[in-house]
């Protein structure tokens, strides 16, 4: 019983991540409430959670809200750029659901392919930029090109990763309402634990290239860990 009570114990170790779960969805949820803010929201909650999943967590109130305003104006445009995106996507999508008749010609069935294909590429991006930004400085068609990138390149962590914010998403709405408590957190929560792997590998290809000859000026240049990932 007592080592079960022990701060560093397994058990006290995932019921602490839990208890962080809940308290940073509370302040993801609450400072997305405007929308506009959503995707500085989103960062601030992967930055939280990234040192969460690596142990380096400290002050998270305070780191939450550091990333929230650190990442405010970048964050802010590539929400906005998605959020329009996924707008037009789903306005196509409803004008090719009320075109569709009985016997669907090719042109509609090209159309509707086209439309799965984009909406697949913006889900990536959706699931993988903000990760990105909380963990990365770049410019902002760098890191939306990395997201792409990387999605695609860990496609196994993407499609787990995707399944993650389905089933969480499927249990609020069908099963059990007060799981929105847990909700984006722990989403979150597992995705950086998902994630961080890939992480380490940019990190050391970012590390490998700053130190080639050559590199470094263009690094500065850019101010950023990488230009491109690829």
């Amino acid at each position: 019983m007592r080592n079960l009570l022990n701060p560093d114990s397994p058990a006290m170790r995932f019921l602490t991540r839990i208890g962080y779960a809940m308290f940073l969805n509370a302040l993801w949820f609450f400072c997305s409430i405007p929308l506009v803010t959503v995707g500085a929201s989103t960062t601030a909650l992967y930055s939280v959670m990234q040192k969460v999943v690596r142990d380096e967590e400290a002050g998270i109130t305070r780191s939450f809200f550091r990333a929230f305003r650190d990442n405010f104006r970048q964050a802010t445009v590539i929400w906005l750029l998605l959020a329009a995106f996924g707008a037009f996507l789903g306005f196509d999508a409803y004008i090719l659901l009320h075109l569709r008749t009985g016997s669907a010609g090719a042109f509609w069935t090209v159309l509707t392919a086209a439309l799965a294909v984009l909406a697949v590429f913006w889900l990536v991006e959706l699931l993988y930029v903000f990760p990105l930004l909380a963990r990365f400085e770049n410019t902002t068609p760098a890191l939306m090109r990395n997201a792409v990138i990387t999605g695609f390149h860990f496609l196994l962590v993407t499609v787990l990763v995707a399944a993650v914010h389905f089933v969480m998403g499927y249990l609020i709405i069908f099963v059990y309402t007060p799981l929105m408590f847990l909700g984006e957190g722990l989403c979150a929560l597992i995705s950086a634990w998902l994630m961080n792997g890939i992480f380490l590998q940019l990190e050391e290809r970012a590390m490998a290239e700053s130190d080639s000859p050559g590199e470094e000026h263009a690094m500065a240049e850019s101010g950023s860990t990488g230009e491109d990932l690829q």
